[in-house]
């Protein structure tokens, strides 16, 4: 793998399509291994903005105004890091050998449709998931959750990110309103839900699998150690490193996450989110990047899954080893405004083994992810104990 100097004629280009907080991460370890790198994403002064080389703001399902960029950039990598975008642009993009898109232009267009993926999964890999169906009208998914899936269930858009649009709903009273918070929350309206039975499980885990390539330039599928996570309406809350687990249920975890990144095919970091119960493991859904739960590999892992994906997507050999157990919390806006206010940080960074990522987004809602708590303890106990107190002790004000 030869790497060019940034900002002069052979250097190594590099365009993420989407550059909120993890975009941001991903942008510094490409940094690091001196890649130029281009942040494109619909809002100014996104997280990435803030780091990259250059910035652009732009419609990423626009064709005409995608293809232009592209142009001007002539990035050597596109890296998608959200699920709105035209992927048939990119296909499009890749088939004219202009870009390589990654991991794949096929993973980038299954997995930002949940509708793909899931067939992907349980019907050509036949691999064990929830019960589920999907509905085009609000008639047809009262009658997919009365001939089968029952209650309670899950509505989900096809598309969406961080839990937008999602219900867990109990009654066919709340069916309607599921299908109307779905169609509003979905990052492109497509018209289609999916709904999903309830599965009685344990608990649920990212399993991170990097694709990469060894020192002879073979690909290889590596794991990190699970994580597991807590999630309220879809998006998550808290996260740790590493979750206990069964011996059995991890080596299925790994088969079934090796089975759906093998399909997917290409190089790079996928997010497998997988549930379970004592032996048992069931595929939810994957996302072809860096995991929001992930980023407590921040505080736990030698290389974070940002390193990872940064090295994987260059064909560089990765590892993945734990160094020490951790974990990470949310912190809020706690606002809305367009600006905010941090405060007390010193008292957050005297918790023991404790740091804090702050995401800079310029605009803030009071139930928007502004940052992350990290911290690192003998044991996952201690470590989530640590990393709530840090997020507890951040505080946020509207600045005036």
């Amino acid at each position: 793998m030869r790497i060019g100097t940034p900002l002069s004629p052979n250097a190594t280009r590099v365009m993420l399509l989407g550059s909120g907080e993890l975009g941001k991460e991903v942008i510094i370890a490409l940094q690091r291994l001196g890649v130029e790198v281009i942040a494109v994403d619909r809002y100014a002064n996104a997280p990435g903005h803030q780091v990259a080389h250059r910035a652009h703001v732009i419609d990423m399902t626009d064709d005409a105004a995608l293809r232009r960029l592209i142009s001007e950039e002539k990035p050597h990598l596109i890296v998608p890091e959200i699920e709105a975008l035209n992927t048939a642009t990119l296909a499009d993009i890749e088939a004219q050998n202009l870009a390589q898109v990654i991991p794949t232009v096929k993973a980038v267009q299954l997995t930002m449709n949940r509708e793909g993926i899931r067939r992907l999964a349980a019907e050509e890999l036949g691999l064990p998931t929830s019960p589920y169906a999907f509905a085009n009208s609000l008639e047809a998914l009262r009658k997919a959750i009365d001939d089968g899936i029952g209650y309670p269930c899950f509505i989900k858009p096809t598309m969406s990110s961080s839990g937008k649009g999602q219900s867990r709903i109990t009654d066919t009273s709340e069916v309607a309103a599921a299908w109307d918070y779905a169609a509003t929350g979905g990052r492109v309206n497509q018209g289609v839900v999916i709904v999903e039975g309830q599965i009685d499980f344990d608990y649920e885990i990212t399993l991170l699998t990097v694709r990469a390539r060894n020192a002879d330039g073979e690909i290889e599928t590596h794991f990190c150690e699970p994580i597991g996570h807590v999630q309220q309406k879809g998006d998550y809350v808290e996260s740790w490193q590493p979750q206990a687990m069964d011996r059995v249920a991890l080596e299925r975890a790994q088969r079934i996450a090796k089975a759906v990144t093998d399909s997917l095919g290409g190089l790079g970091l996928f997010g497998v989110e997988l549930f379970v119960k004592g032996e048992d493991v069931w595929f939810s859904e994957v996302s072809p990047r860096p995991h929001d739960t992930g980023m407590v590999t921040m505080a736990s892992q030698r290389f974070s899954e940002f390193d990872l994906h940064a090295r994987a997507i260059l064909g560089l050999p990765v590892n993945v080893g734990l160094q020490r157990p951790a974990a990470s919390a949310v912190i809020y806006g706690g606002a809305d405004g367009c600006y905010l206010d941090y405060s007390n940080l010193e008292q957050a960074l005297a918790v023991p083994e404790s740091d804090l990522r702050l995401f800079g987004k310029p605009e803030s809602f009071s139930r928007r992810r502004m940052g992350v708590a990290l911290a690192a303890g003998k044991d996952v106990g201690e470590a989530r104990t640590r990393a709530r107190l840090v997020a507890s002790l951040v505080k946020t004000t509207a600045a005036s």
